[in-house]
């Protein structure tokens, strides 16, 4: 197990580090990097994605390039009309309703995006579960003034998402309802969602994902959990094996990070990230490598809720 800690550009999710495990076996390299405030029966499922990655290895793709959309943080106007204007995607995602801020500076940097794609480009909005319905409804017909592709995550419950969905126009998505619940389909029963975001890691490896794919019957969007090259690889892995893929993926994310542990990292190009897997990099992942004592009690307590064949190896 290596341990990495990278400073993000900017404050995302209230992380200032992004910080995880690499794990390595005879298909490869896989990322174990669950948010600090998930527990072990959480974590089990990034556990069993970064076992998939690193002794199994994923499905044969059947695309060779995955388009993504810009993330763009909480941040000014300025900096997000620059941010999308740079990024060379024409689908940007933008991070609303951080604690602190107010809806007025929520309005002001969808409009800087907007402005900054034009007409031609797709806006999509991710709220993280912060709003009530109310407030959601009230939110979304406002941004939607700068013609919004979907709504990730309005609400925090399926109840919730269905109720926003009967009262707005715009298509409502689920992330948090689908990654975080002990019950990933449960998102269609409760006609809670127009679109799934599925995440690699949360949903436990590229083939859970796939299956949780088949089975929601909804147009998916694959996203990351801001990992590293190594994480987004089993991102793309997922995006390139779907039979349909109507929509950019969330994968465009490393940018937030200052640096990475490939030598050939996942950037995106003109909108498009190539279908590979980049190769680790000793210098790279040396220049970021953090003690590992924490992360090692961690999968130890994942592994206890996951069973099967130990993947973490001894300390050094």
């Amino acid at each position: 197990m290596r341990v990495y800690s990278i400073p993000m550009r900017t404050r995302f999710r209230g992380v200032t580090r992004r910080e995880g495990a690499l794990i390595q076996g005879p298909a490869g390299w896989g990322e174990f990097s669950p948010f600090p405030e998930y527990g072990p029966a959480e974590c089990a499922r990034w556990l069993a994605a970064a076992r998939e990655a690193a002794h199994d290895g994923w499905p044969a793709p059947v695309r060779d390039t995955v388009p993504v959309n810009a993330t763009i943080p909480a941040v000014g106007p300025e900096r997000a009309y620059a941010m999308a204007r740079d990024s060379g995607c024409r689908t940007a995602k933008v991070k609303v309703a951080e604690r602190g801020q107010t809806d007025a500076d929520d309005l002001a940097r969808v409009e800087a995006v907007r402005d900054a794609l034009g007409p031609g480009g797709k806006v999509r909005v991710d709220v993280n579960g912060a709003w009530d319905v109310d407030h959601a409804a009230r939110m979304i017909r406002a941004l939607d003034r700068w013609e919004l592709e979907y709504v990730e995550q309005p609400c925090a419950t399926l109840e919730e998402l269905a109720l926003v969905r009967r009262r707005v126009d715009v298509p409502v998505a689920a992330d948090e309802s689908i990654r975080r619940a002990e019950d990933p389909l449960r998102v269609r029963a409760a006609g809670a969602a127009d679109v799934a975001v599925l995440k690699v890691q949360p949903l436990g490896g590229v083939a859970a994902a796939l299956r949780v794919a088949e089975a929601c019957g909804l147009p998916v969007v694959v996203s990351s959990a801001v990992e590293t090259s190594v994480g987004l690889a089993a991102g793309v892995a997922l995006a390139a094996a779907l039979p349909d893929l109507p929509y950019a993926c969330g994968l465009g994310t490393l940018p937030l990070l200052e640096g990475d542990v490939v030598r050939d990292p996942l950037e995106p190009v003109a909108g498009e990230i190539e279908v590979r897997r980049p190769v680790v990099d000793e210098e790279a992942l040396r220049r970021w490598e953090a003690p590992d004592a924490a992360w090692r009690e961690r999968a130890a307590a994942a592994q206890a809720h996951l069973g099967g064949p130990e993947v973490i190896g001894a300390a050094p």
